[in-house]
This record gives C-alpha cells, sequence and structure tokens, in this order.
C-alpha cells in the first residue's frame, strides 16, 4: 500500500524524558508523521519551546496536552497566552465553567479547545474511590462530552472504547473526537485501561487518534507509524 506523505489522524505523543529525545523523535519519523503531542511531562523541561520550534521550523501541528483546570478567569488568561504561540489543538478539563472561559480565551485565533472527559487510564472502580456519580463508563463519559460541547469546546478527548457514543450524539455534529488509549495489535497496554486498535478507533468515529510508547519504544519508530497509518489507511 503506498501511503499519502501525511496523514494528521495520528497523532505522536512526545512523552520522552526530554527536548532532545523530542527532537530527535522528530527527525527519525521525518514526513511519516505531521502531528505531535505535547504533555506536562515535557512542558517542564523546554516542552512549549519544542512546540514552537516543531511548528516554525519543521510545519509540524502541535497538541498542548495540559488539562487545564482552575477558576474562569484564571483558565482564560492562560488560554489567551497560549493562543498568541499559534498552536492547533489544548486540552482543558470538561466542566462547563472550564471549557467557556477556555473558549472565551482562544477567541480570534485557530486554536481549538478540547474537553478531556474522563481520562482513559481509569475505570469505574477508580471513579468510585474519587466519589464520582455511579453509572456505567460509557454514559458518563458521554454525558460529559455532551455538557462540554455544549459550552463551546471544539472537541472532546475519550477512550476509543466510547468514540461511538460520542459520534451518536447531536451536540458531536462537526466537532472533534481525539482519543487516546490506542494500542495496535500485539503492543502492551501499560497503563490505559480503555484500549482499543487504531483501526477500530476510526471505525467509531475518532478524528485523530493519539499512539505513544508503540512509536517511540518501537526498535524503528517509523516503520511503527507507517504501520499505524496503513491500518487507518484501511478504514
Amino acid at each position: 500500500m503506498t501511503l499519502p506523505a501525511a496523514d494528521d489522524r495520528l497523532i505522536v505523543a512526545l512523552d520522552v524524558p526530554d527536548v532532545l529525545a523530542g527532537l530527535e523523535l522528530v527527525r527519525t519519523l521525518g514526513d511519516t508523521v505531521s502531528f505531535y503531542k505535547i504533555g506536562l511531562g515535557m512542558l517542564t523541561g523546554g516542552g512549549l519551546a519544542l512546540a514552537n520550534e516543531l511548528k516554525a521550523e519543521y510545519g509540524k501541528r502541535i497538541f498542548l496536552d495540559l488539562k487545564l483546570f482552575d477558576i474562569g478567569a484564571t483558565i482564560e488568561a492562560a488560554v489567551r497566552g497560549i493562543a498568541r504561540f499559534d498552536l492547533d489543538f489544548l486540552t482543558v478539563h470538561g466542566d462547563p465553567h472550564v471549557v467557556r472561559a477556555a473558549c472565551a480565551g482562544a477567541a480570534g485565533s485557530n486554536l481549538k479547545i478540547l474537553a478531556v472527559t474522563i481520562l482513559t487510564s481509569l475505570d469505574r472502580q477508580d471513579l468510585d474511590d474519587a466519589m464520582i456519580v455511579p453509572g456505567a463508563m460509557g454514559d458518563l463519559v458521554a454525558h460529559r462530552a455532551a455538557r462540554a460541547l455544549e459550552a463551546g469546546a471544539h472537541g472532546v478527548i475519550a477512550s476509543p472504547q466510547e468514540a461511538a457514543l460520542i459520534r451518536a450524539l447531536p451536540e458531536s455534529r462537526g466537532k472533534l473526537i481525539v482519543t487516546p488509549g490506542v494500542r495496535p495489535s500485539g503492543t502492551e497496554r501499560g497503563d490505559q485501561k480503555r484500549i482499543a486498535t487504531p483501526a477500530d478507533a476510526i471505525a467509531a468515529g475518532a478524528d485523530h487518534i493519539v499512539v505513544g510508547r508503540p512509536v517511540w519504544q518501537a526498535s524503528d519508530p517509523a516503520a511503527a507509524a507507517r504501520a499505524i497509518r496503513a491500518e487507518m489507511a484501511g478504514r
């Protein structure tokens, strides 16, 4: 199968030890990957500078995964500052007051606000431990997604197992669904509890999938990324 030069449905998480390792991985992957996620683990080690470099010098799209949560005024101010960097996606918690403030901060920019529903590393027992209301995981995720989208979010973050439920919501029309917790067949699940394969995630309605360790821990990261893209291309 001949793959196109880029497929931004695949977002590779740069959850590597430092900026130098991140740059090395990006250079190794070359044109195979066009979209990268930078999270909190990298932020304190120069992640924002790396995001700017990848955007300006390498022409990559950037997903800044900060999962912001605070009072509305603080969220709006933080997002307004981030929006000046011309990045692509930013995550905030899906509480409606947080989403509304983030959208106000991003107004006038191209920054897309993505609302986190329930982390893919959590299951029902974790929610019980945190005293979250009873209910099936899928129902809770769909409810949080609907409320976040009503509040103005451009899309949501959810596990592949809930993507179809969210895509069926009337509120999701024209909105993005981004799914972490994606694991190609034969790879370890790591700390993720609600997972699916790349093909299944796309078939369920995801617009983008986020993959980290199965790419950067592979002996040949570019080949691993191409294999994921080939699987998505079959959908």
